[in-house]
């Protein structure tokens, strides 16, 4: 066996090794347009093969709820385990959330039926070309119109004009956001501020007509897990409270129904120290070059100044390539990261670089971003903790 030497160097992760989200078969994108192509809307086609079709179906997504997560913790969610049998349509195997694994993305991809290189969401943060500014997806900063951002119809707006009952039952704080507009709208929204009155009103809205598809949501686990960690005592109790709500809203299920149980992203805890948390605002290595650096921690995109991507992709790669999968944007768009097909007006959002983590590290920048850079839970690459979504099942 040969001996490594200080001479040795490393080859970066290969892009072709990171695992690809199953787009067009087992991904979020896929989950309404099969429940709709059940309920016969047009246009809608079965790309889980897996789920058998159901004249009302409900979607109860908890912001991240991650498939390792839950299975981790099978005394706080005794109900929600007892279910992982019957994740995709009873083969036991979970989701995956798409790349990147956060939450303005996810929603677009389930709301829609659609990837993230069509729906055009493809990150936490992304350079709008027409401005040649960041912009915040989740909070929509700065402004810009919704649906030139995001010009597709919703699964919900098609499954309504088909004659199905389609409502969303959420926090009244989300009803008119531009993200709500673009990712989720069509039929009904109602607002509730508890757990419990959302799951009681989701119930009541299934039995609203004979074909209904209804939407619910819950935050707080999300907030939880960044905050103190998905190995934190208040993250469990957020478990433990999501467990109940879902097993509340099951014993309401009217007849033909079936709930569906999922998220939107797992999540991983990274420790406080500089080896695992790399500060960009203080490495002048990573920022040469760069012009806007946007995404989150765990899945960056970067952006060079005009004549610089080659310079920041090679720099990147020897910097970070050993932790990070580091690639061109036409890499990542080739390799299928964010689909099998990227919309024009969508190709320049993404980053000349693409930085996705693979090992436990993250990319902060403690100046430019100070809330995000303090959280304990991140998420948004392509590792198994992060891009695995359950999806249990109950029935009437």
């Amino acid at each position: 066996m040969t001996q490594s030497t200080a001479w040795d160097h490393p080859e970066p992760l290969a892009v072709e090794s990171a695992p690809v989200p199953e787009y067009g078969s087992g991904s979020l994108a896929d989950l309404l347009p099969t429940l709709a192509a059940g309920m016969g809307v047009p246009d809608m086609t079965v790309a889980i093969p897996e789920l058998t079709p159901v004249d009302r179906a409900c979607v109860f997504l908890i912001d991240g709820l991650g498939w390792q997560q839950l299975r981790a913790h099978p005394e706080d969610a005794p109900f929600l385990t007892s279910l992982l049998g019957s994740s995709r349509g009873g083969t036991g195997r979970p989701l995956t959330a798409g790349y990147p694994a956060t939450t303005a993305t996810s929603l677009a991809s389930v709301g829609t039926g659609l990837p993230p290189g069509v729906h055009g969401l493809p990150g936490y943060t992304v350079r709008d070309p027409g401005t040649g500014e960041l912009m915040n997806q989740l909070r929509w900063q700065p402004y810009t119109e919704p649906r030139s951002w995001q010009p597709y119809p919703t699964v919900f707006q098609l499954a309504h004009r088909a004659g199905v009952h389609a409502a969303q039952v959420s926090s009244p704080t989300f009803e008119n956001t531009p993200l709500t507009r673009v990712a989720l709208s069509g039929g009904t929204f109602l607002g509730r501020l508890t757990g419990e009155d959302r799951m009681d009103l989701a119930a009541e809205q299934l039995a609203a007509g004979d074909r209904a598809l209804v939407y619910t949501y819950y935050s707080e686990l999300d907030g939880a897990g960044h905050r103190y960690g998905v190995d934190s005592d208040t993250w469990r109790g957020q478990l433990m409270a999501v467990d109940r709500l879902a097993q509340r809203l099951a014993e309401q299920l009217p007849p033909r129904s079936a709930l569906y149980v999922t998220a939107d992203h797992g999540m991983v805890d990274i420790p406080f120290d500089e080896q695992h948390r790399i500060d960009f605002d203080e490495d002048w290595e990573l920022r040469a070059g760069v012009a806007l650096l946007g995404g989150e921690g765990r899945a960056r995109h970067v952006y060079a100044v005009p004549g610089a991507d080659d310079d920041v992709l090679t720099c990147w790669r020897e910097v970070l390539g050993e932790q990070f999968w580091v690639a061109s944007r036409d890499e990542a768009v080739a390799a299928g990261w964010f689909g099998p097909r990227i919309d024009d007006r969508v190709y320049a959002r993404i980053g000349d670089v693409v930085a996705a983590a693979r090992d436990d590290v993250l990319l902060i920048a403690s100046e430019r971003e100070p809330k995000e850079s303090s959280m304990v839970g991140n998420h948004g690459s392509m590792t198994p903790a992060e891009q695995l979504v359950p999806l249990v099942e109950v029935r009437s």
